[in-house]
Formats: C-alpha cells, sequence, structure tokens
C-alpha cells in the first residue's frame, strides 16, 4: 500500500513541477535540466570506467559531501566521481564544480529510471548525503549488492522514520550498508529502530569543510580596506527579515562605531536596492572597489565571498533565524573564533544549539532567548573582553569536532569497499 502511495506521491510530485515550470524558475530549471540525463551519461561514461557515485539533495548537502568527495579522490586515483544533485539550488551553482568527472541532476524516481540509471553509472558504491531517501534507487542499490553508505545524518523524532506511518522510510533506511550518523542523539534514534548494528557516530563533515576553507583562504584587500581594523559586524546568506533587524538594531548611538557587511542570500538587482535603500548609508560591493568611498555599509552583490568575509569579522550574523527556510550555516563563521549570532529559528540545527549552549553563539527574539539583537551587539561591542572569550569558545567548537571525513574514509578502506 505505502508504495502504491509513493508512486502517487512521485506522479504527484511531477504534475506540479510541469504546472509550475511555466510561472517558477526554479521549478523550471528542475524540469528542463533533467531532459537528456540519461543520454549525457550514456555518452560519457563507459562500461570500463569505476565509479563513484555521491548525491546530494542541494548545495548545503553538496558542502557537508565535498569533503569526502575530495579525499576519495586523493585516495582512489582511478576512480571516477558522479555527483548528482535533486534541486537546483544545488546543480546550478556547483555545475561547474572540478571536483567531480560527470555532475548532473538526478532523475525523479521510478522503478525504470532507477534500473537504467544504475545500468548506465554502474556505481563501485554509493553515498547519499545527509537528507533524501529514494526507494526505487534505494532498492536497485541494494539488490544490486552495490554498497550504499549514508554520511552526516541527523534525525529527529519527529521525522517519518519514527512514525507509525513511517514503514517505508524505515525500509529504506535499512538498504543502507552503513549509516554514519552527526551525533550521539541520532544514534539513539537508530538504535531505537533496530539499526544500530549498521549505524555509528562519525559527525558532521562540514567541520571538515570549513576548516579547510579558512585554511586556505586567500586575503581579500578591498574588505582590509573597508574594515580598516574597525569593529565590523558581517551578516551572512540574510533575509529581508534578517535585514531590517540588523538595520533597526544599529540604530542605538552606542553602535556609531560598528561596521557593517551584509551578504544577503538572495542578489537580485531588485533585492539589492531594497537593501540600499534600508542602509541609507550603503554601497554595493562591486561599485565601492573602484574608488572606495568613505561607507558604514558594505553590500556585497556576488556569490562565492562569504565564507572569506568572516574572517574580518569581529562579530558574526548569520540570517534565516527570522526566515521559515531556517537558519544558514553557522560553521562558516564559528571557525574564525568569533562570535555567532542567531535568530529563533535555530532548533533544527544541532551546531547551533550546541555553540549557544557553550556561550558561542547568541540568540535573540524567543521566549528562550529574550534579549534583544541591539542588546547582544550592544553588550559585544562595548565588552571586547566577553566577545573575544565566545569567539575563542566559537573556533574552539569548530575544532574539537573536526574527522568526520577520515572517519567515513577509513571505514570505506578497512572493508575494502573500493580498490585500486
Amino acid at each position: 500500500m505505502q508504495v502504491l502511495l509513493y508512486h502517487i506521491f512521485l506522479g504527484l510530485f511531477r504534475l506540479a513541477i510541469r504546472i509550475a515550470s511555466p510561472f517558477n524558475k526554479k521549478a523550471q530549471q528542475w524540469r528542463e535540466g533533467r531532459k537528456g540525463v540519461m543520454e549525457y551519461l550514456e555518452q560519457r561514461i563507459q562500461p570500463a570506467d569505476r565509479v563513484i557515485w555521491m548525491h546530494c539533495a542541494s548545495l548545503g548537502e553538496f558542502e557537508q559531501g565535498r569533503p569526502l568527495l575530495e579525499a576519495l579522490r586523493l585516495a582512489y586515483p582511478g576512480h571516477k566521481l558522479l555527483l548528482t544533485f535533486f534541486s537546483p539550488s544545488g546543480y546550478e551553482v556547483q555545475k561547474k564544480y572540478q571536483g567531480a568527472d560527470y555532475i548532473c541532476y538526478l532523475p525523479l524516481d521510478g522503478p525504470r529510471t532507477a534500473k537504467r540509471f544504475i545500468s548506465l553509472t554502474h556505481p563501485e558504491l554509493v553515498i547519499f548525503v545527509k537528507y533524501e531517501f529514494w526507494f526505487f534507487y534505494l532498492k536497485k542499490i541494494f539488490y544490486q549488492q552495490i554498497p550504499l553508505l549514508l554520511v552526516s545524518a541527523l534525525f529527529r523524532k519527529e521525522m517519518n522514520f519514527f512514525k507509525w506511518y513511517g514503514a517505508l522510510s524505515r525500509k529504506m533506511l535499512a538498504r543502507f550498508q552503513h549509516v554514519f550518523v552527526q551525533n550521539e542523539a541520532s544514534l539513539q534514534l537508530v538504535k531505537h529502530l533496530g539499526l544500530g548494528a549498521i549505524s555509528s557516530v562519525a559527525g558532521d563533515t562540514r567541520f571538515d569543510r570549513v576548516l579547510a576553507i579558512a585554511s586556505q583562504a586567500h586575503p581579500l584587500a578591498d574588505i582590509e580596506a573597508f574594515s580598516a581594523q574597525q569593529p565590523l559586524l558581517v551578516a551572512g546568506s540574510t533575509w529581508p527579515e534578517d535585514e531590517i533587524a540588523i538595520q533597526k538594531a544599529l540604530q542605538d548611538p552606542q553602535l556609531d562605531s560598528l561596521k557593517l557587511i551584509v551578504a544577503p542570500h538572495e542578489i537580485s538587482a531588485g533585492h539589492l536596492a531594497a537593501l540600499q535603500d534600508l542602509f541609507k548609508d550603503s554601497i554595493r560591493y562591486s561599485e565601492w572597489k573602484k574608488d572606495r568611498p568613505a561607507t558604514r555599509v558594505l553590500i556585497i552583490d556576488n556569490y562565492g565571498m562569504l565564507s572569506r568575509l568572516y574572517r574580518y569579522a569581529t562579530i558574526a550574523y548569520v540570517g534565516g533565524g527570522l526566515h521559515k527556510a531556517g537558519l544558514h550555516n553557522t560553521l562558516e563563521a564559528a571557525v574564525y573564533s568569533i562570535p555567532v549570532l542567531v535568530g529563533p529559528v535555530h532548533t533544527k540545527h544541532a551546531e547551533a544549539l550546541a555553540l549557544l549552549e557553550q556561550q558561542a553563539a547568541f540568540s535573540f527574539g524567543s521566549q528562550a532567548h529574550p534579549a534583544t539583537l541591539q542588546e547582544i551587539l550592544i553588550d559585544l561591542h562595548n565588552h571586547p573582553d566577553r566577545c573575544r572569550t565566545a569567539g575563542q569558545k566559537a573556533g574552539a567548537y569548530v575544532r574539537q569536532h573536526a574527522g568526520a571525513t577520515k572517519r567515513i574514509l577509513s571505514y570505506i578502506q578497512e572493508n575494502r569497499l573500493l580498490t585500486n
């Protein structure tokens, strides 16, 4: 019965995308991007190729899978790497990524689709990152006895796996040869499903990723010139709600010496114009870098700088905590040993909760954290020692939780899932 309902879901999903695509850019990209995927694979992957396949739902999952993908490249140079995405927000950003040999959308699940996809790619190892469970793909991989791993998984008791109606989800989870979870709480939940024998805590590979970025980051001379060694708030991946909250907070005279860099989640022309209207004393980065006029607020109008911007911050604000989409990656900021500010929508993010518990991060606007953003900023700004101590705790937390990539790679090598 549940498989039938799954078939119905796939049909309805396909229909919804078709209806939405003329009006919604992402739906259009999702649909158009899947045209010709099988032909792409058939033309490029040769029968003799030894393929490792990693699937990521979107960009966030790619950032988690990337350290492992790059470690596999070094450990198994004779293999080809296939990287697939479900969402346009992952594929469109990373379709030119040089670390994989083949990059494409994952065709929508189905018995014939899964059979053809696996036949064309003939992977020796399959890795799914964090989320996304596709019944027919997992079934085909399982019955062909291809090693199948789930990495950086995070489970919460409200998920389908732990509900009375979650039999199909539990069946899909049992297809994996091994499930690497991020923390002990997730492991205990999986054990309740009777899958403790195939599960272990490896940690979150994002810790390895942000440490690698921080160690390889090149200086940004323009940003150094803008900050001019003054206190600097870097607000990353912000939504309009975040930006309004920051603008209101900075109106206090005690924060007049605090400069601001905003790197919004969306850099459309309309949003950038709205930001400049909100922050009167602001200029876009592309315009400022030409002659460097005096300004308090710099608006980043490109993608790709954020992970390097945080290194210049005195305080970081990570966006999404006031938006239904949820909080963005706090580790990108914490790795630089700076305190992190977040909104109240963060409870599904284990690393944010841990940073808050260690007083390396600060939340505002909720019953649990009633302080306002302005109050927190004033406190950190007026007490540099307190700010510095919180930042040191943030950096220490990231370093203490590194190593997930090495643990997963060791499992692959010790169990000889791949051979050179």
